[in-house]
């Protein structure tokens, strides 16, 4: 080894005598001196250093390093300083610490913090708060750099603001302050240290400041400015694109611990849009959907897929029974079965408080006995093979109540008469003409009063809910404007039962609704949305922004984002993660899922009616069956397909409007 590296410089030697020297004259360096060189070309024309900023050319520049920091960070934290809208240049030193040094530091501060603390209660003077704070941390630390879990670390951390004025540059500071102090940061101005700021801010990794903080590897950790999150799955449905990078939010909700989610948004921010893009790109896949409408928004959807929509009102052909009995398969389980009418009187006794609103212990007993009574009249008992026999209806219980002597049962008649005999009758008081056969069905309630919403709601979803039970298939089940459920405590509980259950049918719950408050307010309403694994939050008000923050734990950029976002953005959560998400539909589902009124109006005067495709009921649904426009029945769409490319083979890109990167400079080291 020693012989080869004797001979390369050997050979190096012998070049160097063969090589030609040049000697420059002194004529020669003078003339140098008089040419324009590149380091003239790009130096400013000055430099002018005062206190508390730095002018170079006709720019201004001041420097602030951060003193103070939060006790507790997230991931992320730096998002407000580092997405600020003014260009800064941010730089961030590190600097590794012997833990040797560091521990025997640790022990004399914690020494000097119990000497502190027992001083003052020997003292008998109230112990400070900040000193056993520190205390707490010394000893945490302490006890993770020994077991080797953290390392030691100093930190600088300096920003340089520049703007084109004095005005600006003082607006500017002011601003980024603000921003700093919202998260808790200490930030002071390098005053009489312009110059060596700003240099320690240059792309050149020096330090010429060094104000440090002490730090440990977690601490460190979420200083690293740039974070995105990926929530791309092999399989499952596209839900729109996300805003961090550009990639594509593709999420299987059945892969989660439970399929459940909900959707938090104000009015006309896209929240029915989104559910019903997700519901016909579920339908390609094979899953069954059910929705309950309560403004006839998904008629198109159902109407172009071939579905089935149920309108609920006083005198339509669509009733569902709330005293029909279920009639199980033969692999159902026996339990089930057999406690199949008590089951049902449970849920009628939650019905009627509904209809009812308070009812007394004694009231509660008459109630019960007559349901029982109903049923006997009709042959109905606990043995199952009664079951298949003609169910009663509600005239049925009605007439019970007033054959009985008790005057609670007259009041219970009285208050029970107007739903068999006077302006509600017919809506509740007929024999089930529905069913759930087709692989899409919509119940609307749009032409039901407010006052007959909540009963409707209950009485639809048990009606599903016993239906889901019956047999065991991929399902969504989507209740929009939930919160016609969480006003009244027995259907909120319904929700709550069903949220809870979903999973273990194969089912995923959809929550939607725009009343925050009133939502999350409720009891039921809070356990509904943990039990979510899939949360959906679009625009919101202003009102309701502090409550959503302290349910969903949401940072002041997330707030912030989520008061100023367009239709169709927010943010999407999925078990722990959670990235910004744009919706995007393509053409031909924005036709068939829009609400928009002006589109719709655009719709009806320049294209023919959807065509309904025929579709088996039970069978996947295609995407190749979903109609076409045709253009040669259609003028305007013959003259507009001269000017466009075809839909069909065109790729579809969101048109999002990229926001100016602030220039930033990071220096490690």
């Amino acid at each position: 080894m020693l012989g080869i590296l004797k001979g390369k410089k050997k050979k190096k030697k012998e070049k160097s005598k063969n090589s030609v020297s040049y000697s420059v004259s002194a004529d020669t360096k003078q003339f140098a001196n008089g040419v324009t060189d590149i380091k003239d070309i790009i130096a400013p024309e000055s430099i002018y250093v005062d206190f508390n900023h730095i002018k170079i050319g006709n720019k201004f520049f001041r420097t602030i390093f951060v003193s103070g920091y939060p006790r507790y960070v997230g991931a992320n934290w730096l998002s407000p300083v580092i997405t600020f809208e003014h260009p800064l240049e941010i730089s961030m030193f590190y600097y590794p610490v012997e833990s040797k040094g560091v521990l025997d530091d640790l022990k004399k501060k914690i020494t000097e913090f119990q000497a502190q603390l027992a001083s003052d209660k020997q003292k008998g003077k109230v112990m400070d708060p900040t000193v056993m704070a520190a205390l707490e941390d010394a000893n945490a630390l302490q006890e993770k750099l020994v077991k080797g879990i953290e390392r030691f670390f100093q930190f600088s951390f300096y920003i340089t603001i520049p703007a084109d004025s004095l005005e600006e540059l003082e607006a500017t500071t002011k601003r980024v302050q603000g921003v700093l102090g919202s998260l808790l940061i200490v930030g002071k101005q390098t005053t009489l240290q312009m110059e060596q700021a700003f240099q320690s801010t240059l792309p050149l990794g020096v330090d010429k400041l060094v104000y440090v903080r002490n730090m440990d590897t977690s601490s460190i950790a979420t200083t690293f400015p740039f974070t995105s999150s990926d929530l791309t799955m092999g399989e499952g449905v596209l839900y729109g694109i996300n805003k961090h990078n550009g990639s594509l939010v593709i999420f299987d909700r059945f892969s989660m611990e439970n399929p459940n989610s909900v959707v938090f948004a104000t009015s006309g921010a896209g929240k029915s849009y989104m559910v019903k893009l997700e519901i016909l790109r579920s339908l390609m896949f094979g899953t069954e959907c059910i929705a309950i409408d309560p403004e006839r928004e998904y008629k198109t959807l159902a109407e172009s897929v071939g579905g089935e929509f149920i309108e609920f009102a006083s005198g339509g052909s669509s009733k569902i029974n709330p005293f029909d009995i279920p009639t199980y398969d033969e692999g159902t389980d026996n339990e089930i079965v057999e406690n199949a009418l008590g089951s049902k009187i449970l849920s009628l006794h939650s019905l009627f408080k509904i209809i009812f609103g308070e009812m007394s212990n004694t009231e509660e007993a008459i109630l019960d006995k007559a349901l029982l009574e109903t049923y006997r009249l009709k042959g109905i008992t606990e043995d199952t093979s009664t079951h298949k026999n003609e169910v009663p209806v509600m005239e049925d219980l009605y007439k019970v109540l007033m054959g009985m002597e008790e005057a609670e049962s007259k009041n219970l008649s009285a208050r029970l008469e107007r739903y068999v005999k006077g302006s509600m009758a017919g809506i509740f008081n007929q024999r089930t003409t529905v069913n759930l056969d087709n692989s899409f069905t919509v119940f609307s309630v749009r032409n039901l009063e407010d006052v007959l919403r909540p009963i409707a709601y209950y009485i639809i979803l048990d009606f599903i809910w016993t239906k889901i039970k019956m047999s065991l298939k991929k399902r969504l089940l989507v209740v929009d404007e939930a919160w016609y459920l969480m006003t009244h405590p027995d259907s909120a509980y319904f929700m709550y039962s069903i949220a809870k259950r979903a999973r273990k049918y194969y089912l995923g719950l959809t929550t939607i609704s725009q009343d925050v408050s009133d939502f999350l307010n409720s009891e039921h309403g809070q356990v509904i949305v943990t039990n979510a694994a899939m949360k959906v939050l679009l625009k919101q008000s202003p009102s309701s922004i502090d409550k959503l923050s302290d349910v969903f734990h949401l940072s002041e950029g997330e707030k912030r984002l989520l008061l100023s976002v367009g239709v169709g953005e927010g943010l999407f959560f999925a078990g722990n993660n959670h990235v910004a998400i744009k919706v995007v539909a393509s053409p031909t589902e924005d036709k068939i899922i829009t609400t928009n009124p002006e589109q719709l109006i655009k719709i009806k005067k320049g294209l023919d009616k959807l065509e309904k495709p025929k579709i088996q009921p039970g069978r996947k649904i295609d995407i190749n069956q979903i109609p076409k426009v045709d253009s040669k029945e259609n003028p305007k769409l013959q003259n507009q397909e001269q000017k466009q490319p075809q839909e069909n083979n065109q790729k579809v890109e969101p048109k999002t409007k990229q926001a100016e990167t602030p220039k930033k400079s990071i220096a490690l080291e």
